[in-house]
C-alpha cells in the first residue's frame, strides 16, 4: 500500500512539473471568442458548457483597434490563466481580412488583465525583423522578416522549466502558424516563449515539419505524461487529427490517421479546442464547420485519451461563434461578468 501512494505521489509530482495551463473554477464556464460577426473577441458563459449566454450582447468585449495595432482585427481568441493563478492572459491574430480582404497577416497580440474586462496589450508586427523579439542576435528562421504572409491561431501553454538567459526559471510557451512564401511552401508550425511580464518574446523556432501545412494547434497535457495536440492538416488527408509528444517543444508524432474528427465527411473544420467538463475525465473538443452557409460552431465528444471522437452538435446560445477556446470559471468570475454585461446592457 506504501509503494502505491508513494508511485502515485511521484507521479503526480512528475506531471506537475510538466507544463501545463492551471485549471481553476467549478461553477461555470467562458467560451472567449473571435465573432463571426466581425473580426474581434467576444464573451459567452456557460454551467454546462454546451448552452451559452452571449456577455453584453455578442459585442466586442474590447476595442480591436486599441488592441490589434497593425490591422485592427482580432481573431482567434485564446484565453487561459497566468501563471501564478493571478490574472489571465490572452493571445490572437492580428488580422483584418475585411479590411485587407485577403488571408494574409504580418503578427500578434499579447493581452494580459486581473479582472477580464479590463485588458491592455503589446503588439509585435514580425515584418520588423528580430529586434522586435527579447533575443535578436540568436539565429533566425528566416533570412528576410519583412516577407512574412501568416502568423496565425496563437495560442499559449505555461512552461515552468523553460530558462531564459539571465537564469530566470519559467515561460508561456506560445505556438502558432506561419508562411514566408519567398522562404517556405506551406505554412509550419512554430513557437516563441513569453515572459511571465507577457511583454517579451523569443525569436520562433521551428516545432515540427510534416511536409505539408499545418495550422490551428491546440495542446493539451493528459495524465499518461503525453502532451496530445490537435491539428488542422490542410495537406495530406485534410482534417482535424491528434498527435502526441514526451516533449513540448520536441519529438511529436505523426498525425494518427485512423481517429480524427471524421463524422463531418466533407465539410471543412478547423480552429479546435479542447476542454473537460467539470468532474468529467472526458474531453469535450469544439470546432468552427466552416464549408457550408450558415457555418456550424460544434462540440463533440473524445475519451480520456483525446481518442473516439463522437456525437458532434451545435453551441447553443451564442451570436456568431467562431475559433475561440473554453476557460472553467468560479462563481465569483462567472458573477462579476454576468453583472458587467447587465450594466453595460442596459
Amino acid at each position: 500500500m506504501k509503494k502505491l501512494l508513494l508511485s502515485v505521489i511521484m507521479a503526480t509530482s512528475a506531471l506537475a512539473a510538466q507544463a501545463q495551463n492551471i485549471q481553476k473554477g467549478t461553477y461555470g464556464y467562458l467560451y472567449c471568442h473571435m465573432s463571426d460577426r466581425g473580426e474581434y473577441t467576444a464573451y459567452a458563459l456557460s454551467r454546462d458548457g454546451y448552452h451559452y449566454e452571449d456577455i453584453i450582447g455578442g459585442n466586442p468585449i474590447m476595442d480591436p483597434k486599441e488592441h490589434a495595432r497593425i490591422e485592427g482585427g482580432q481573431r482567434d481568441a485564446f484565453i487561459t490563466r497566468a501563471w501564478n493563478g493571478k490574472g489571465y492572459v490572452m493571445v490572437t491574430t492580428d488580422m483584418c481580412v475585411a479590411k485587407s480582404r485577403k488571408w494574409d497577416n504580418y503578427g500578434i497580440d499579447l493581452l494580459k488583465s486581473d479582472d477580464l474586462i479590463h485588458w491592455t496589450s503589446v503588439t509585435f508586427d514580425y515584418r520588423k525583423g528580430t529586434n522586435i523579439f527579447s533575443n535578436p542576435e540568436t539565429e533566425s528562421v528566416y533570412k528576410d522578416w519583412s516577407t512574412i504572409n501568416r502568423v496565425w491561431a496563437p495560442q499559449i501553454f505555461w512552461d515552468p522549466n523553460y530558462v531564459w538567459e539571465n537564469g530566470e526559471k519559467g515561460g508561456y510557451m506560445i505556438y502558432y502558424s506561419m508562411l514566408n512564401r519567398p522562404e517556405e511552401e506551406y505554412d509550419r508550425m512554430y513557437y516563441s516563449y513569453a515572459d511571465k511580464s507577457f511583454t517579451r518574446l523569443t525569436q520562433p523556432k521551428l516545432l515540427f515539419d510534416w511536409g505539408y501545412a499545418t495550422i490551428d494547434a491546440d495542446i493539451n497535457l493528459l495524465p499518461d505524461g503525453l502532451y496530445h495536440m490537435l491539428i488542422k492538416k490542410e495537406g495530406g488527408k485534410p482534417g482535424i487529427y491528434t498527435a502526441t509528444s514526451k516533449n513540448l517543444t520536441s519529438g511529436w508524432s505523426e498525425p494518427v490517421e485512423n481517429d480524427y474528427v471524421s463524422f463531418e465527411g466533407r465539410k471543412k473544420c478547423e480552429g479546435s479546442s479542447a476542454f473537460q467538463l467539470i468532474g468529467d475525465k472526458t474531453w469535450r473538443v469544439a470546432y468552427i464547420q466552416y464549408s457550408d452557409n450558415p457555418k456550424h460552431y460544434r462540440i463533440c465528444e473524445a475519451d480520456e485519451n483525446l481518442r473516439n471522437f463522437k456525437n458532434p452538435v451545435d453551441i447553443q446560445g451564442v451570436t456568431g461563434p467562431q475559433h475561440g477556446s473554453f476557460m472553467r470559471l468560479t462563481k465569483k468570475e462567472y458573477k462579476r461578468l454576468k453583472k458587467w454585461s447587465d450594466k453595460n446592457r442596459r
